[in-house]
Parts: structure tokens; C-alpha cells; sequence
């Protein structure tokens, strides 16, 4: 008996390690253009502020940014990008619901010239 239960724990275990993620369906693309003069250690501290969201907000399953490279035919219309994933639809929701995104916006927006928010779906 004791081997058929020390099987049946290990194969719950493995099951519970293993069982497969819902893939990102959904996806945000951030563009951020600060205000002119703002520092260059606000800008970094966007970005680190920024990508903590990835741990305060369950709903983000991938995380990404970076600033935009200055050979790009974008004229300096934005700063820096990030890319956020989500399962679906209904977790782009909760991420503008979260109180640490308000939060972020609330302790940023005064350096933003333009912000653009675009959802996508992800193709397969």
C-alpha cells in the first residue's frame, strides 16, 4: 500500500510541476514621449517603475521595453516602448483596473508629452 501511495504523491506532484500555461493571446504595445528636458535618471526610473508592474500585476505574462533608437524613421515622436503580453482580453482589463498601474500613472504622467496605447491581438 505504501508504494502505491508514494506513487500516486509523485505523480501529483509532477502533474501539479508540469500542467501546461494558457499562451498569451493578447498584447499592449506602450509608446512613451517624455517632455522636453526631462533627465535621463527620471527616463530610468520610468523604466524600472514600469517594469515592476511585471511582478505587482498577475495579468502580465510577458514583459519588455526599451528606448527608441534614434536610425528609426519615427522623427523622436516617442521615447521609449514597452511590450506587455496577456492571456486574453479580460487580464488588458485588469491590468488598467490595478491600483499599482494607477499608481505609476499617477507618479509619471506630469513628465509624458504623448503616451499611445494600442492593443493587438498575437498571431499564431
Amino acid at each position: 500500500m505504501l508504494p502505491v501511495f508514494v506513487m500516486g504523491l509523485f505523480m501529483l506532484i509532477i502533474y501539479g510541476a508540469y500542467t501546461p500555461h494558457q499562451k498569451a493571446e493578447m498584447q499592449r504595445i506602450v509608446c512613451v514621449k517624455f517632455k522636453a528636458g526631462t533627465s535621463q535618471a527620471d527616463v530610468d526610473k520610468h523604466l524600472r517603475e514600469f517594469a515592476s508592474l511585471r511582478r505587482d500585476i498577475p495579468d502580465i505574462v510577458g514583459y519588455s521595453a526599451g528606448r527608441v533608437l534614434t536610425n528609426t524613421d519615427s522623427n523622436g515622436e516617442f521615447d521609449v516602448v514597452h511590450y506587455l503580453t496577456f492571456r486574453n482580453g479580460d487580464g488588458i482589463e485588469a491590468y488598467n483596473r490595478h491600483p499599482k498601474r494607477a499608481a505609476f500613472v499617477d507618479s509619471n504622467k506630469a513628465l509624458w508629452e504623448n503616451i499611445l496605447e494600442v492593443n493587438s491581438e498575437i498571431q499564431k
